[in-house]
């Protein structure tokens, strides 16, 4: 595996709304320097809901943005679906709470799924883009940063498996607003999964 594009954004408008985001992002050459919280020269915006040290970068797997092209019928450009960084040979389906990805210095460790919203499907231009995007099961991946440092388009990628209890990132989506078990509670909250996510498995 290899890094295949890193991709920064800048906050802008969307389109009928007074507020910005920063998931208008597109790929960059240079080498991008990577800290507890991100890529440094990335918009984050709403931080109720973006960012943080257990949201500090979102993923796509290049497998995964390949059936959303033929899914969609069109390129996808890097940074189409605001993510950061696109690892060559990865399918987001293969991805646990806990995986940890080494790119080059920079280790990085999956927390949780990225979870459609509006602004999403606005910037799809597409009103029911979030029901297809949970219905295909393919979310993003939410990573917190193990080790910071710079990452260069082309590194090798490392994908660690989390050797505990494996709670898929696909899984974590698909329960939300479902009654758990008790014993898929447990396995959900062994996990390492992000602490904006546990409460939706602790109720």
């Amino acid at each position: 595996m290899k890094l295949l594009a890193i991709c920064l954004g800048h906050p802008e408008k969307l389109p009928g709304k007074s507020f910005k985001t920063g998931i208008y992002k597109a790929a960059v050459n240079s080498a991008v320097m990577i800290d507890r919280l991100g890529l440094v020269g990335d918009a984050v915006c709403n931080t109720r809901h973006h960012g943080g040290e257990d949201q500090a970068v979102l993923l796509e797997g290049s497998l995964t943005l390949d059936w959303w092209a033929q899914e969609l019928g069109r390129d996808l450009l890097p940074g189409t679906f605001g993510e950061n960084l696109i690892i060559d040979g990865l399918d987001n389906r293969d991805v646990a709470a806990g995986d940890r990805f080494h790119v080059g210095e920079v280790v990085l460790e999956a927390s949780c799924a990225r979870s459609p919203c509006n602004t999403l499907a606005v910037k799809m231009g597409d009103p029911t883009f979030v029901k297809a995007y949970t219905r295909a099961g393919r979310p993003g991946i939410y990573c917190r940063v193990i080790v910071p440092g710079m990452v260069s388009r082309g590194d090798p990628v490392r994908h660690e498996r989390y050797a505990g209890e494996r709670v898929t990132i696909p899984e974590m989506l698909a329960a939300v607003g479902r009654s758990l078990s008790d014993a898929e509670r447990a396995r959900f909250l062994s996990a390492p999964i992000g602490h904006r996510w546990r409460p939706t498995f602790e109720a």
